[in-house]
């Protein structure tokens, strides 16, 4: 791989030269397949990286198990370690689930700004259908606390449908896993 020099001039970049951050920047530019406004990265499924010579080796979870996108994920983060000029090797890792904790504060407000209500903290505790139905859960269009719960199951697991009074849009809410 060629990388750029004081002089303008390329010069050939070693593997040795590849970085953690080189890695991480690459993946945080690939969209969720499934919510593309936010990536693999912010959206907390990347776990690990490891540089090794010319080889990357990168553990991935899931948001749950049984995701269809696994694959399209897989394939998109090896084509990404490949175009840095290493050799991928990408990991389904499922010794430890996912939690929306891991959705990084941007994610958050990038899922907000599309219009998908972000999930609470699980520090703040996981809720029960109880504060579902009857919790103060901001609409991310208006940001008022006036919703309520239309259906717990949503369009994915991990999402249900809520519907705000103040501002009369419907809207989904990333559930605390």
């Amino acid at each position: 791989m060629l990388g750029p020099t004081a002089g303008g001039a390329a010069l050939a970049r070693d593997s040795v030269s590849l970085a953690h951050e080189d890695v991480w920047r690459a993946l945080a530019e690939i969209p969720d397949p499934e919510i593309p406004v936010i990536s693999i990265v912010d959206l907390g499924v990347v776990k690990e990286i490891r540089v090794e010579g010319e080889r990357v080796e990168i553990d991935f979870t899931p948001t749950f198990m049984g995701c269809p996108a696994l694959e399209t994920m897989r394939v998109q983060m090896e084509s990404a370690v490949r175009a840095l000029g290493a050799e991928p090797d990408v990991r389904v890792v499922l010794d430890g689930s996912w939690s929306t904790d891991r959705i990084s504060p941007e994610g958050r407000e990038k899922l907000r700004a599309a219009g998908f209500a972000p999930p609470a903290l699980r520090s703040a505790g996981t809720p029960t259908l109880i504060q579902l139905e009857r919790g103060a859960f901001q609409c991310p269009w208006c940001g008022s606390p006036d919703t309520r719960l239309d259906n717990v199951f949503g369009p994915t697991p991990c999402r249900s449908l809520r519907y705000c009074h103040a501002c009369r849009q419907p809207f989904e809410q990333f559930k605390t896993i």
